[in-house]
């Protein structure tokens, strides 16, 4: 698709990403109409950059008549299922897609898709960084953040198409596709999140088996061969699976056993059953040779063993990012890059922001913001993937989900916890008695001082919520960035 003239485009939703699907949508000769019903000073700024571009754009309504009459209807992630727009576009049949699945249709090149509860940002970072260590211009995006990279719409923006697009998609992004397929697509893993918009986990994984949807033949699927529910998702799915693992060497699920990438002792190893050098760095430079043939995904050949690097240098903190690693490192094989590149790679990776981010240490006390675990999955894997004695800071908005599993991996480590904010209680309610904890009902600004109070030296101080910010923040970078500016200033103090 080259053109949307003669073509009417409605964008519900006027975030980062209905702003980037309105321009596309002019970029390429559509009559756009965007509507939101908030009416705060950023939302009237988006509107009226859209209006100077030529859009019709409504503040405050979501009218509804003009909306129907649209060729396509675009909905922002950020408008909830239940909205009254999409349920009354429901009632009248309406159809409506996703953003990136509105930017799929203009996009000139592969396509990698990286999906999952947790782990998304990372691996999807962590790929383009691959492939770009191997000289392949990469175009990064999607659900990502402003941060580290557009909305989807934004890259197909782009003048010069690049060798392969890298796009994380959340699970609402997944919800409303239609012909979005990705060529390379990886799944972390899956755990229950956002109970407080699907009305099950099942629902929730439902949308997260959409990135199978048009699957076929020639796509390729990179999959946590230690997440049963991951490796249950993609069961019939047509394509190649290869499969990551961490916990046994070689260990992977389905018919592809002997594909993927593991750990064998402390070595990051590589075993492409199938897998030939395929084209790197310039040679990617036509994108769609890089899974063309046997060149890239040959087929028969006998598996062996790539040596990655040892954990050691690997410079991103916890276990966890390990998993990521091996993702990381598959699909970028399976894109070209050669097995030199991606070793390389690896040990220039640096952490992102709010994810399990060292930001401070001192007299023995180590701090670290992972203001990013908005779940109990997320924050039980920072917690198992850190040595050594810690204090966690757990709370923020309650979404809803069971508390209970983090029992286990505090009692597991020499843990205890501080429970704050709306949440607390009910945090503190489900482990008191079991692992040390106590609930604190002040400020996140006295929650992080009180934690400075109590860490003997030899402590890490670990922000991994398991809850959103909504209840004392805009958003979890804020509550990152709060965490971190405390602990380097109690630090300084402490130095001092």
């Amino acid at each position: 698709m080259n053109t949307l003239k003669g073509e009417t485009v409605a964008v519900v939703g006027l975030a980062e990403s209905g702003r980037a699907a309105a321009r596309l949508a002019l970029e390429k000769g559509g009559e756009v109409h965007v509507s939101d019903l908030r009416t705060d000073a950023a939302t009237h700024a988006r509107g009226a950059e859209l209006r100077k571009l030529g859009a019709e754009v409504d503040v405050g309504e979501h009218p509804i008549g003009r909306i129907v009459g649209a060729s396509t209807v675009v909905v922002s992630p950020g408008v909830p299922p239940d909205a009254p727009v999409l349920i009354e576009l429901r009632e009248r049949g309406i159809r409506w897609v996703s953003e990136p699945e509105f930017a799929f249709r203009f996009f000139d090149g592969p396509l990698i898709v990286v999906t999952g509860t947790n782990g998304k940002t990372t691996t999807a970072a962590l790929v383009a960084h691959l492939l770009e260590e191997d000289g392949v211009d990469v175009a990064l995006g999607g659900n990502i953040g402003a941060a580290f990279g557009p909305a989807a719409s934004e890259l197909a923006l782009r003048e010069q198409s690049p060798a392969w697009y890298v796009v994380e998609m959340s699970s609402f992004q997944l919800a409303a596709i239609d012909r979005f397929r990705p060529d390379i697509g990886v799944m972390t893993n899956l755990a229950p999140d956002h109970l407080d918009r699907y009305s099950s986990v099942d629902s929730y994984y439902a949308d997260k088996a959409n990135l199978f949807r048009n699957a076929d033949d020639d796509s390729r699927w990179v999959l946590n061969g230690d997440d049963p529910a991951v490796v249950a998702l993609a069961e019939g799915v047509p394509g190649r699976c290869f499969y990551f693992s961490v916990k046994d060497a070689g260990r992977s699920g389905g018919d592809d056993s002997r594909s993927g990438a593991y750990l064998d002792g402390d070595v990051l190893t590589l075993r492409m059953a199938g897998a030939g050098e395929g084209p790197s760095g310039s040679e990617a430079a036509d994108g769609n040779e890089a899974l063309a043939g046997s060149e890239a995904i040959g087929e028969g050949l006998p598996g062996h063993d790539e040596v990655l690097g040892r954990v050691e240098d690997i410079p991103l903190l916890g276990s966890h990012n390990l998993e990521n690693a091996l993702a990381a490192s598959i699909t970028a094989r399976l894109a070209g890059v050669s097995t030199r590149s991606i070793s390389r790679g690896l040990t220039t990776a640096r952490a992102l922001p709010h994810r399990t981010e060292w930001v401070a240490e001192a007299n023995g006390v180590r701090w670290v913001n992972d203001s990013k675990a908005t779940n109990v999955a997320a924050a039980r894997s920072a917690i198992c993937s850190l040595e050594g004695p810690l204090l966690v800071l757990l709370g923020g908005k309650d979404k809803g989900e069971d508390f209970s599993p983090l029992v286990a991996a505090l009692s597991e480590t020499d843990a205890s916890a501080l429970a704050f904010g709306q949440a607390g209680t009910r945090i503190f309610e489900t482990l008191h008695g079991q692992v040390p904890v106590e609930l604190l009902d002040v400020g996140f600004d006295e929650v992080v001082e009180e934690a400075a109070r109590r860490s003997a030296s030899g402590t890490t101080v670990l922000l991994s919520p398991a809850c959103s910010s909504y209840d004392m923040f805009e958003n979890y970078e804020e509550r990152g960035a709060r965490f971190a500016a405390l602990a380097r200033t109690l630090s300084a103090g402490a130095d001092g």
